[in-house]
């Protein structure tokens, strides 16, 4: 197989998930994502600090959320 069509594909693909990134983003309300805080995740934060976004503690739930 040559690199051509390896290329193409790839670029397709990418392209697919902008677009449906980009109509997610249009399409929500406010154009915001929706998930929780980093702090949750004890691999995205091991030194198990507060969120820098909304503030809650990694035991606690997220205060930014809209329920």
């Amino acid at each position: 197989m040559s690199f051509l069509p390896i290329f193409l594909i790839t670029i397709g693909f990418l392209v697919f998930v902008f677009a449906g990134i980009g109509i997610k983003i249009l399409l929500k309300k406010d154009g915001k994502f929706s998930g929780t805080c980093a702090s949750q995740s004890p691999f995205l934060n091991k030194e198990g600090e507060a969120c820098g976004f909304c503030g809650a503690e990694p035991d606690e739930k997220c205060k930014n959320e809209d329920n």
